[in-house]
Formats: C-alpha cells, sequence, structure tokens
C-alpha cells in the first residue's frame, strides 16, 4: 500500500459514481473514514459523472460500468477526452479480460471488483493517484492468460451483440447492411477466436470473458 501523504497535504478527492445508493454510502463511509481523502461528490450514471467530473474536477474517479443512462465506459472515455490525465478506478461486479481491456483502453487507471475489501479499494485510490496500476489478482490472471488468444475484432464484437440478442444471419446481415455470406464468414472466424462449439457456447465465453454484459 502507498504511503500516507504527509500531515497537512490535501486530502485526495475522490468523485464515487454508482447507480445503488448503498453502495455510494458505503464507499463514502470507507472513504471518509481515511485521514487523506474525501469524497468531493457523487453521480448515479454515466452523464452526471462526466457533469460532475467537469464541475468538481476530482483527483480521482471511482467509476461503475452498468449504469443506467450512460455506462462507465461511455463515462471514462468522455472524461478523458476532456481530462487526458484523468485519474479513474474502474469498481465493477463484472469480471472478464476483454471488458477490462476495454475499460484500461479507454483510460480507466485501475480495475477492481466489488467484491474486493474496504482497504483494497481505498488502497487502489491512493496507488492510482500517484500513478500505480492496480488489478485484482483474478482480473491480472485473466489478462495474462488471455495474451495468446486473438481478440475479436469491432466488427465481430457488433455481429456477437446480435447473435445474443437470438437474430439469425440474416437479420445480422440486413441490420449491418452486408451480405449473409459475410455475416457467416464473421461467425465462423468468432467460434473459432472464442473456441466454441456453436453460437450459444459462444454468447456463454463472450458473456464470461466480458465482450458482451450479462
Amino acid at each position: 500500500m502507498t504511503d500516507l501523504p504527509l500531515e497537512g497535504q490535501p486530502k485526495i478527492r475522490v468523485l464515487v459514481v454508482d447507480d445503488h445508493p448503498a453502495m455510494r454510502d458505503g464507499l463514502r463511509h470507507y472513504i471518509d473514514s481515511e485521514p487523506d481523502m474525501t469524497v468531493a461528490g457523487e453521480a448515479t450514471d454515466g452523464k452526471s459523472a462526466v457533469e460532475e467530473f467537469l464541475r468538481l474536477r476530482p483527483d480521482v474517479t471511482l467509476m461503475d460500468l452498468q449504469m443506467q443512462i450512460a455506462g462507465g465506459l461511455q463515462a471514462i472515455s468522455a472524461i478523458r477526452s476532456h481530462a487526458a490525465h484523468a485519474v479513474i478506478v474502474v469498481l465493477t461486479t463484472y469480471p472478464g479480460e476483454a471488458r477490462t481491456r476495454r475499460a484500461l483502453a479507454l483510460g480507466a487507471t485501475s480495475y477492481l471488483l466489488k467484491s474486493s475489501s474496504a482497504d483494497a479499494i481505498v488502497g487502489a485510490i491512493r496507488a492510482s493517484f500517484v500513478g500505480q496500476r492496480v488489478l485484482t489478482d483474478e482480473l491480472a490472471a485473466g489478462l495474462k492468460q488471455s495474451l495468446p488468444m486473438e481478440q475479436l475484432s469491432p466488427r465481430e464484437l457488433d455481429v456477437m451483440r446480435w447473435i445474443a440478442e437470438g437474430a439469425t444471419n440474416l437479420q445480422i446481415a440486413e441490420t449491418l447492411h452486408v451480405s449473409e455470406q459475410t455475416v457467416k464468414t464473421h461467425v465462423k472466424s468468432i467460434l473459432a477466436k472464442l473456441g466454441a462449439h456453436d453460437r450459444t457456447h459462444a454468447v456463454a465465453i463472450a458473456r464470461r470473458r466480458g465482450y458482451i454484459d450479462p
């Protein structure tokens, strides 16, 4: 854990973003109980997260991913477009190396699960504030194991999301304005990259790895 700031130094100001009141209350309690940090504000969705970030300019933003109106990934991208060095710690229920990669690629500093202890969360806030990246052991292991795996392309992700909705190849083709044969080629590639036996198996793997939301 990073050393605490020296006495007299300003506290780390944290913006808490989560759509569950009980979660926000719990995080506020943990953070405000620390001598070196304080909750500067709260937001309940991605849209208000961006608005509050611009208004408050916090030192660290603690960001949930699954929220109404606009999700955390959209908020991360928007915040980083306004502040390239913004420190954003993802705190989410959902693991999966693909989702973790997306968040980090968009500019998240660290990525934790909500099952993390209070000490781990406040420790990650401190570490991220001084430029360190923090991942839970589970997520770090998932990323390491996935390095040899081929990643789905943006178009394959589009097709994968429609497969998860139960759409046929023809329906996907009409939606994406491509030929049915092109969709079949994408599906074949998706199954191969995910090591899936069929479309249902592919959906299960894609959800577990974070390509699509549960």
